[in-house]
């Protein structure tokens, strides 16, 4: 389907990484799959190159790695360059601004700006934009993350607030775009099968995860500043829960959907910092083996201190205050250099309360559901069936959906659907302000109590980070899915 009209995308940061690697490939699968508009234009800014000759060979050697895995079709390729105009532009340079504004005069249609930026330049790009007109008939594009704690993310939100109406800022969360996340909605509220059994009744335990075999890489300087608990859980993670245990909404429509995430984490249980110790742990990677080849401490990557505290894992268990998920143990976990990459959701349900086929059939376990949304995305339900032979003697099965065996048309990569989202003025997928603002104010007080007490918990690079995450779980008579095979 084709964007709704002409639009002018608006690409600042755009010789950065984030363009490079999703940004520029995302909008070239658009254009060849024909899903922008003809008359669509991109205006690239950045301070790098002189002109657009330089610019558009800086594309053809950076972007073309990134975008699809069937390879570039050159027609495609070619007349995706051709939409594309270069501003160079220094955000110190009042008069820059009005030479970008010069460059988008006689272009109609929606009018999109993309930060991919870090947030120190938020504030001071919305007002240049502003100073010469440019807020007007607009949509401004966030990046994460969108400030360090609540007070400097409120101070963000105020600045850029001024400047455009809520209506007008998309904030950027990628993992809301992914197909996975939108099969769950699909899952949920599209079959009678699931949601009446969606509760603390049927429900034992939930599990989220989202593990990254990679390192800090070249990002130390900004990772060491960050860490794992505001670069992932403050918002994938809590954003995954919020889409997991919200109730129905009303609609599809933004609203209707962004306010049921919205009584989700105005409903999660506030943590007493006397209790973190119990409900949340953080470690740090030392040096291991990954696939067979050593990797470094994190303590020794470029742009991180030596004695750095910054964890790069998390494991919580969270709590829901309601009627239908009160009781019901949420455990989230993510983390750096960990055994395998994964992102997935498991719910767990409870046993059948009286066994009429025997002492087996309980020691075979219970039913449960895995949403894998990385690397390969499938839904996975498992299910008691009898083994051959005398006897009734139950084991778990499972019934597999891989939807890139069923769906035979090629799935849309996240930031394509949100980019294509962001100009057809559709705000389901983005993050509002009073969600953000939810999520800061729960995660804050682990942040202030890990800021002043010792250091993070080791775990070997290859692992599944530190033995105190499985205690965690043992507590509540369970494991992290891959410790029962």
């Amino acid at each position: 389907m084709q964007t709704d009209s002409s639009f002018t995308f608006v690409l600042f940061g755009g010789t950065g990484d984030l363009a490079m690697r999703k940004i520029l490939p995302a909008l070239y699968e658009a254009h060849r799959a024909g899903m922008l508009a003809a008359t669509g234009k991109i205006v690239a800014v950045a301070r790098h190159e002189e002109d657009r000759g330089g610019y558009l060979q800086w594309v053809n050697e950076h972007v073309k790695a990134h975008v699809s895995k069937n390879g570039v079709d050159e027609n495609a390729w070619s007349s995706f360059l051709d939409r594309i105009e270069y501003v160079k532009l220094d955000l110190g340079r009042a008069e820059d601004f009005v030479k970008l504004r010069d460059a988008l005069q006689g272009q109609s249609g929606t009018r999109v700006f993309y930060l991919a930026t870090g947030p120190s330049l938020f504030v001071p790009i919305c007002r240049a934009l502003a100073s010469v007109g440019l807020n007007q008939n607009a949509r401004i594009v966030l990046e994460k993350p969108l400030g360090y704690d609540l007070r400097s993310s409120n101070a963000i939100n105020d600045a850029v607030g001024e400047i455009f109406a809520e209506e007008q800022i998309y904030r950027i969360d990628h993992y809301l775009g992914k197909e996975p996340v939108q099969n769950l909605l699909a899952l949920r509220f599209g079959n009678a099968l699931f949601e009446p059994l969606w509760r603390r009744e049927w429900v034992e335990s939930i599990q989220i995860t989202i593990a990254e075999e990679l390192g800090v890489e070249a990002r130390g300087d900004f990772y060491d500043n960050t860490g794992a608990l505001r670069d992932m859980v403050q918002n994938h993670l809590l954003q995954l829960l919020s889409i997991v245990a919200m109730e129905p909404p009303h609609s599809m429509d933004s609203d209707s959907v962004r306010d049921e995430k919205l009584r989700v984490l105005r409903a999660l249980k506030p943590i007493d910092p006397r209790d973190i110790s119990r409900v949340a742990v953080r470690g740090q990677y030392h040096a291991g083996v990954i696939r067979g080849t050593s990797v470094p401490a994190y303590a020794t990557e470029p742009g991180v201190k030596p004695d750095s505290t910054t964890e790069t894992f998390v494991a919580l268990k969270v709590e829901i205050e309601n009627w239908r998920w009160a009781g019901v143990p949420f455990f989230l976990r993510t983390g750096k250099r960990l055994a395998d990459r994964v992102a997935e959701i498991v719910v767990n349900f409870r046993a059948v309360p009286h066994s009429a086929l025997g002492a087996s059939a309980l020691r075979a376990g219970a039913n449960r559901l895995v949403i894998r949304l990385q690397p390969n995305e499938t839904i996975r339900l498992y299910c008691l069936a009898k083994k051959p032979g005398e006897g009734m003697n139950l084991s778990s099965v499972h019934l597999d959906l891989a939807f890139d065996q069923f769906f035979k048309e090629g799935q849309m990569e996240a930031y394509q659907r949100l980019l294509l989202d962001v100009i057809n003025g559709r705000l389901a997928l983005f993050v509002r302000r009073d969600e953000q603002e939810a999520a800061w104010k729960w995660v804050e007080p682990i942040l202030n109590e890990w800021a002043a007490s010792g250091k993070p918990k080791p775990y070997a690079a290859g692992t599944w980070g530190p033995a105190a995450a499985s205690a965690m779980l043992a507590q509540h008579g369970t494991c992290w899915l891959e410790e029962e095979n």
